[in-house]
């Protein structure tokens, strides 16, 4: 079966309206971009790189307020002192693998430079996930110029999924996973609010996984989709990326962000010791500008109106994993390793009761 996203297969997770990608580039001024490398020669590359840059490109220079949550902290991302200490975001976001996160952080501190030359002081933010398995991760392939590329590609619209970007070499739950995304609509106080999720997803294990409540993961049997290794439960890590632009406070967005956890645990995440389970969640509705010198107007919700967005990141979250899962194709990587794609068909049918669980 040609892979999908989970709606293309009638599955339809939560109550809420996607926006009209059901992308985190939903939200407005949010782009997305990918560098994916593939390769045998000279030594096998089943990795790259995904940037989000908020503001159209320019949140240097028009910066947001953020937050994360760390919910299992074996993973890395850098800069997370300077956002928690200041709660604003001013760079691009990337992600990538466990090992080439100080290439891409220098690399978007030089592109930054480069774009903007007054820019004297930099801490960027960049996550991973480890793709070693199917990646030689040894050899270091990721370069400046493919995060360049990532950063110029950046784009609105449709987001690539699944063996792409930094997602290209991840497995998730056991089966290959990637790159997902979705996005949510909601209403809040008469205002309406966007929230996109987009997630790195190389966590957890087949017996957890469930599709919108129904332990699909147990129903698969090695056989149907070969395990991708002898089974060691609790490898892997996620990132997950929230964008609102609701007018949030730094803690607000923290706030956003630890409701991810819910998303990820309807899916099977469980927060395993050897698992990097990172959220960071930024907030488009107030303008700071990099240079400002007086003080500047600020709006934000009460927050008892928060449960809304709440509801819409949990949402978000729960999709865009399902969608890396189902949008990634079976790979094969290093040392003849293959990681096999979840089977759709036999999604299906286990949802709509035609297989009958054990």
């Amino acid at each position: 079966m040609t892979r999908a996203r989970l709606r293309d297969l009638g599955v339809v997770i939560g109550e809420l309206p996607t926006g009209p990608h059901n992308a985190i580039t939903d939200v407005p001024g949010v782009w997305v971009g990918h560098t994916t490398l593939i390769y045998d020669q000279p030594r096998v590359a089943r990795t790259g790189v995904t940037v989000i840059r908020p503001r159209y490109g320019e949140i240097y220079q028009d910066q947001c307020f953020a937050g994360y949550h760390s919910f299992n902290g074996n993973g890395e991302m850098t800069g997370l002192l300077w956002l928690d200490e200041s709660g604003q975001l001013g760079t691009p976001i990337a992600i990538t693998n466990t090992h080439q996160v100080g290439v891409v952080r220098d690399a978007l501190v030089d592109y930054e430079a480069r774009h903007h030359p007054d820019a004297a002081w930099l801490l960027p933010v960049v996550a991973e996930t480890y793709d070693g398995w199917l990646n030689d991760i040894n050899c270091f392939h990721i370069t400046h110029d493919h995060v360049f590329a990532a950063l110029d590609a950046a784009a609105p619209g449709p987001v690539a999924e699944g063996n792409v970007g930094g997602g290209t070499g991840m497995i998730c739950h056991d089966f290959k996973g990637g790159i997902g995304t979705a996005s949510r609509v909601t209403e809040v106080a008469g205002a309406h609010y966007t929230v996109g999720v987009l997630v790195q997803a190389n966590y957890g294990d087949r017996r957890d996984l469930r599709v919108d409540g129904t332990p699909v993961g147990r129903a698969i049997d090695a056989d149907v989709a070969p395990l991708p290794w002898e089974v060691s439960r609790g490898a892997g890590s996620i990132i997950i990326v929230i964008a609102t632009d609701a007018p949030l406070l730094p803690y607000q967005c923290r706030r956003l962000a630890q409701r991810a956890t819910v998303g990820l645990g309807r899916v099977g995440g469980v927060g395993h010791n050897g698992s990097g389970d990172i959220f960071l969640a930024f907030a488009t509705g107030n303008h700071i500008p990099y240079d400002a010198r007086t003080p500047s107007p600020i709006h934000y919700l009460p927050n008892r109106q928060m449960n809304p967005l709440f509801y819409a990141t949990v949402e978000a979250v729960e999709e865009a994993i399902l969608n890396s899962l189902t949008a990634a194709e079976t790979m094969v990587g290093q040392l003849g390793r293959t990681a096999h794609a979840l089977p759709l068909d036999r999604l299906q049918a286990l949802l709509t009761g035609k297989v009958i669980l054990g």
